[in-house]
């Protein structure tokens, strides 16, 4: 569970704060840090509007921290155009978006 420990320290919250919020003991929030236990379907979901992440990225069956549903429309027609380029057209798409976020700050 370095997935909970990792988004907690993200945002700066303490064991203790994520405690309060599941309600929860902060042993426990401890034991899911370090594998011991696995949170229970309730405080899944309040982690994941906590750390505005997907239950499965919590849990690490996911590198994508959004699932798919939670994307706009505008994001999902991104995604659907993205996935029917050619490796190198991705690839290309790739750096021009790095080149548009570089070009912002």
């Amino acid at each position: 569970m370095n997935r909970i420990k990792q988004l907690r320290e993200e945002i700066g919250m303490t064991q203790v704060r994520l405690s309060i919020e599941l309600e929860v003991a902060q042993e426990t929030i401890s034991a899911y840090e370090h594998g011991k236990h696995y949170p229970s379907v309730a405080s899944l979901i309040k982690m994941m509007k906590i750390f505005n992440v997907s239950i499965d990225y919590i849990l690490g069956f996911s590198e994508a921290r959004t699932s798919v549903s939670r994307l706009t429309d505008k994001e999902h027609q991104l995604l659907s155009s993205f996935s029917r380029l050619s490796d190198i057209k991705k690839d290309l798409a790739i750096a021009y978006l790095q080149g548009l976020l570089d070009g912002s700050e």
